[in-house]
């Protein structure tokens, strides 16, 4: 029995410790993401953070995998909509789950420092942004032709633009909110996609 309260205690805490951490690294980037901070808000010795995290990049793969998957259970959710309101989901995915004005998206948290970054954990964003891009461009290659193809584009090349563009957009007006710590910002930046995507609906 006290085998099992063990382990469940060490779920707990591996889970505190990604909780916490993710707040930081939205808050505060990879870099400024401190063990000895991370430990004393967790409420544990920093030695005892390898016991659930080898190393920093450990951790660091850990945090872009586990949003990976809350992403992919996000697209699962809004799965039943129609292609423009899944890609307006998205829009208001960074504005207000993630925080726009408060916090970035680990992409742009990591991205920033790229190269301060070890490359497994890279490899663990690049993995994840080309998931974003995949979801987006299937979603955009649903929208009406008609809508999306510039002059001379094929669908294929039209639905990846929009992608491009979309993921682009979300990111650039996430980061400028942050610098000026008001979402008006973001929303001000992305009101012209908006309005091209619920004319879409």
């Amino acid at each position: 029995m006290s085998t099992a309260v063990s382990r469940h205690t060490q779920t707990d805490t591996r889970q505190l410790i990604l909780r916490i951490a993710g707040q930081l690294l939205l808050t505060r980037s990879y870099l400024g993401l401190s063990f000895q901070d991370l430990a004393d808000r967790v409420g544990i010795r920093k030695a005892s953070l390898y016991h659930h995290f080898a190393s920093k990049e450990v951790l660091g793969v850990a945090l872009v995998n586990a949003s990976q998957n809350r992403f992919v259970r996000w697209t699962e959710d809004v799965a039943h909509l129609g292609p423009a309101d899944q890609m307006l989901a998205y829009i208001r995915m960074f504005r207000d789950l993630i925080g726009a004005g408060d916090r970035v998206c680990p992409l742009g948290a990591l991205g920033g420092e790229w190269d301060c970054i070890e490359p497994e954990l890279k490899t663990a964003v690049r993995g994840f942004h080309q998931t974003q891009i995949d979801w987006l461009t299937q979603v955009a290659g649903a929208l009406p032709a008609a809508s999306l193809s510039p002059p001379g584009a094929t669908a294929a090349v039209a639905a990846a633009q929009w992608a491009a563009q979309v993921n682009a957009a979300c990111q650039g007006a996430m980061i400028n909110a942050r610098i000026h710590d008001d979402v008006n910002g973001f929303d001000l930046a992305l009101a012209p996609l908006r309005s091209q995507l619920q004319a879409l609906r």
